[in-house]
């Protein structure tokens, strides 16, 4: 074979193997977009979380196999009130140990003891040596300090042995339960979360470009459930969704808020709403880190992280990288790939 023939054999199969590689146009999958919109200006939607201002984990102070549990979640718990108990079987026989080493403890102490008089009136006779004497005294104090030691031990395993008993230290509702009879703790463990007695917050979590409103209130459509004060804020973004956590106490009493409970929040933002956006609600896909949207460049899909702020039957309001009247997908974001040709629906 000439060389010319074999350069244009050469030439061909490239040529074949680059029209494989290029995406076909009929191959590409039909997709239905959506323009990106700015959101409301007059006031920022975001779902906030009906909170305790101080929820507090209970947890045993010792390990064990729960043997009892008393309440559920939802319970209304005071003081004192007992919630779980641990088997305590082997914290009964440490007591009852460490309460046999005290006695041994405390007799040889007594002979000691009597073994220092014994020796004193031999040193007042003069049949012993001071030194000897002195030995002896130590001896005692040993002995004594083995009393308390023991007694000490004794305090520790009676402590331990009431650790089995988890009672409320306050009151309040029991959001969460965990503990199980039969289940095997290890100290410190949560098995409850107890929501303290007080006026329920509103928890939300800000965009970066949001700031801090320091007003704002609950709606229902469009009528106002409560109105909202600003009590805290992070000093510092998440790092992951780059959002600040903000909680939000009402200025109102006896608001019929749930513990737990999604609202809608509208704070008090001035100008273009913190650069909020919105889409269609099929326009955002969760596959477990994070939401995102979809977007078609150079023909093939490419997802864009975005903060998901708020969403109803119809609108997400989001934050993100996303320029005005640019086109996402909004509908089948669940069937996409990274990389896959994807051609609007005209």
């Amino acid at each position: 074979m000439s060389r010319i023939a074999l350069c244009l054999l050469i030439a061909a199969l490239v040529g074949c193997a680059n029209e494989d590689d290029a995406p076909a146009a009929d191959s590409a999958r039909l997709v239905t977009t959506s323009p990106v919109r700015t959101a409301d200006p007059g006031g920022a939607r975001l779902s906030g979380t009906v909170t305790a201002r101080f929820e507090t984990p209970v947890s045993f102070q010792v390990d064990g196999r729960i043997l009892e549990r008393r309440v559920d979640a939802g319970d209304r718990v005071e003081p004192g009130q007992l919630l779980f108990r641990l088997d305590s079987r082997d914290y009964a026989q440490a007591v009852a140990v460490a309460r046999a080493d005290l006695e041994a403890a405390r007799a040889e102490l007594e002979a000691d003891r009597a073994e220092t008089r014994r020796n004193r009136d031999l040193l007042d006779r003069e049949f012993i040596s001071k030194q000897i004497f002195e030995r002896v005294q130590l001896a005692e104090k040993s002995a004594r300090e083995r009393v308390d030691a023991a007694q000490a031990r004794l305090e520790q395993a009676r402590n331990r042995l009431g650790y089995t008993e988890l009672a409320a230290t306050l009151g309040g509702t029991l959001i969460e339960v965990t503990g199980e009879p039969g289940q095997v703790v290890s100290a410190g463990q949560p098995v409850g979360v107890i929501a303290q007695n007080g006026d329920p917050e509103v928890e939300v979590f800000l965009p970066e470009r949001f700031g801090v409103p320091q007003s704002g209130r609950v709606v229902d459509g469009n009528t106002t459930v409560a109105k909202l004060s600003l009590r805290e804020a992070a000093g510092a973004a998440d790092a992951a969704t780059r959002t600040w956590k903000a909680r939000y106490v009402l200025t109102e009493d006896d608001v019929p808020l749930r513990l737990g409970s999604v609202v809608k929040v509208e704070l008090a933002v001035d100008g273009d709403a913190g650069g909020m956006l919105e889409v269609p609600v099929g326009a955002i896909n969760e596959r477990g880190e994070g939401p995102q949207v979809w977007i078609i460049r150079e023909g093939r899909a490419e997802p864009v992280r975005v903060v998901l702020l708020d969403m109803d039957a119809e609108n997400a309001r989001i934050s993100g990288d996303l320029e005005i009247g640019s086109q996402v997908i909004s509908l089948g974001t669940h069937l996409l790939q990274s990389g896959m040709p994807v051609r609007a629906f005209e």
